[in-house]
């Protein structure tokens, strides 16, 4: 059973120290403690623990500045990454709304016949109905009070903009794929066919709801895993990470790049992270 109780800051503190953490100032320390928590710090700490971690030891010289300095660097790195998921997400909501509104007319979404999976089909339609009628938004109350004898779920065009990234990766990803438009966005972001993208957005949200919920993303175990192309038509990366570093945050930042380069052409999200590798020397790349 658990049996672990709160501890004051003072305690925290005096427990790292304890444990070999150098803090060189307790004031910065109590802090950053008191709008940080214990628990959150600790992801950036655990690295800097010798084996076995359950004895929570320290390393000869880990410091407390470190740790703020990891996390700092980690906050930087998911305001970069969720930019740029922004921009993909925004782009994948205008291509599924224009091509499959062509395709199949402005209510496909639910049309159940497109879909692999009608009961995974089903259940998104349903978080669709819950975010219409929660929205506050002028288009969607217009359109009830405009169209109020319609009960129709709102053309897609309107619905759609509601959709999280999350929902729309599933509702591209569950589409049959002998729907032309499904091969269509695939090669519009540069995947050649519908096989590879659905894993590269799943992975995207994954990460996008990291940043959402400022979770750790620094020396993370991703979930996800994209496909990865054997002959991507475009600039891609020379050196490919094995199969047992796909875990890590890399491959995925390269597949953002990618679909950046596609979407907006003139990105500085290169830039933006080598800069802040610069900006935080002592964080280890491999991480």
């Amino acid at each position: 059973m658990y049996n672990k109780q709160s501890l004051t800051i003072n305690e925290q503190i005096d427990q790292l120290i304890n444990r070999g953490l150098s803090i060189s100032d307790p004031n910065s320390a109590f802090h950053f403690l008191s709008h940080i928590s214990y628990y959150r710090l600790a992801g950036y700490w655990w690295p800097m623990q010798s084996e076995p971690k359950e004895n929570h030891v320290f390393k000869a010289g880990s410091k407390f500045e470190d740790v703020i300095s990891l996390y700092n660097f980690d906050r930087e790195l998911r305001i970069i990454i969720f930019d740029a998921i922004e921009k993909i997400e925004i782009s994948l909501r205008t291509k599924l709304i224009y091509h499959l509104s062509h395709e199949f007319g402005p209510w496909w979404f639910q049309k159940m016949e497109i879909f692999l999976n009608v009961p995974e089909a089903v259940k998104t339609l349903a978080v669709i109905e819950e975010e219409l009628v929660r929205s506050k938004d002028i288009f969607i109350k217009s359109h009830k009070a405009k169209h109020k004898d319609d009960l129709r779920f709102p053309p897609s065009w309107k619905t759609l903009e509601l959709t999280s990234f999350g929902a729309l990766s599933k509702i591209y990803g569950n589409l049959k794929n002998d729907v032309k438009s499904k091969d269509t966005i695939a090669k519009e972001f540069g995947l050649v066919n519908h096989t590879f993208l659905p894993s590269w957005l799943q992975s995207l949200a994954q990460i996008r709801n990291y940043c959402a919920h400022h979770s750790r993303l620094w020396n993370k175990n991703l979930p996800g895993r994209p496909k990865l192309l054997p002959n991507p038509p475009f600039n891609w990366i020379d050196e490919v990470p094995e199969e047992k570093e796909m875990h890590m945050l890399y491959i995925h930042l390269c597949c953002v790049k990618y679909l950046l380069n596609i979407i907006q052409p003139l990105n500085n999200f290169k830039i933006q992270l080598a800069d802040l590798l610069e900006k935080y020397p002592s964080v280890d790349p491999k991480h």
